[in-house]
């Protein structure tokens, strides 16, 4: 995936300010940045839901919307962007992972339900499979969508805020899972908050602060002169001291856009 110059506008609020960025397949990359960074811009801009007023993104040599349309692009998103009353039951939404493949019918023949089981099986959720959506927790809710994107075999998996209000144990299940798919190829991307988990998460490192501010090993992200630049923070403070300003309320947070609250 690569975004060349992006520049996304929201009437007068300027989201993302001429964008570079690389992402290669077979790593994990954290996407890390204050509420208002633009890192949920970023993905749908990644996804085709939201489109540039300047600039490029290339996925899988073509635009995103054929991306999508061949099922290359995985997407978990927030909950909030979910309807969770909708009558569907977690087969049915790690099915729709496969729509893609069955075309107008949306009749699903023996591969679809053998991806849709092993999806399950590999997330850990076969026993719940005839649940509706709603009746999950919150970290089993993150591994129906985990599989949805499994199930439709995507080759660039991207998560937004995945790990927030999930249990430990889903949150182990997805990190797992996502270092297996990086192990097979894919591209995976996750927006997250958790600087003192980001070791153990990902390979590298996107820093966001409306443009890419660094790209790279984990370690040299988390550094003190880059945490400065990108949450305002002091110095001297490193992810996991006691007395270090949470990324959220870091002095120098910017105003947070209505579209970014959850970014």
């Amino acid at each position: 995936m690569q975004a060349r110059g992006v520049v996304v506008d929201y009437g007068s609020v300027r989201a993302l300010d001429g964008v570079d960025l690389t992402i290669r397949p077979g790593c994990v990359t954290g996407l890390v940045g204050m509420n208002g960074s633009g890192k949920s811009t970023l993905l749908k801009a990644v996804t085709g839901t939201v489109r540039p007023d300047a600039g490029t993104v290339e996925v899988a040599g073509g635009s995103p919307r054929e991306a999508r349309r061949k099922g290359l692009i995985g997407y978990v998103p927030q909950s909030e962007d979910v309807d969770w009353s909708f009558p569907l039951s977690v087969r049915d939404v790690v099915m729709t992972g496969r729509y893609g493949r069955m075309g107008f019918t949306r009749r699903a023949l023996p591969a679809d339900r053998d991806a849709v089981a092993d999806a399950l099986e590999r997330v850990e959720l076969t026993d719940l499979a005839r649940r509706q959506i709603g009746r999950l927790s919150g970290g089993q809710r993150k591994r129906v969508f985990v599989a949805r994107a499994i199930a439709q075999g995507a080759r660039i998996m991207l998560l937004d805020e995945p790990f927030a209000g999930v249990d430990k144990r889903s949150e182990a299940t997805i990190v797992g899972l996502l270092h297996d798919l990086a192990a097979r190829g894919c591209a995976v991307v996750v927006a997250t908050h958790d600087l003192q988990a980001l070791p153990e998460l990902a390979q590298e490192v996107v820093l966001l602060r409306r443009r890419v501010l660094f790209h790279g090993p984990v370690a040299q992200g988390l550094a003190p002169e880059n945490l400065v630049r990108t949450f305002g923070l002091d110095v001297m403070a490193r992810p996991g001291d006691d007395d270090a300003a949470p990324p959220e309320t870091a002095p120098g947070t910017v105003q947070t856009p209505p579209w970014e609250e959850n970014a």
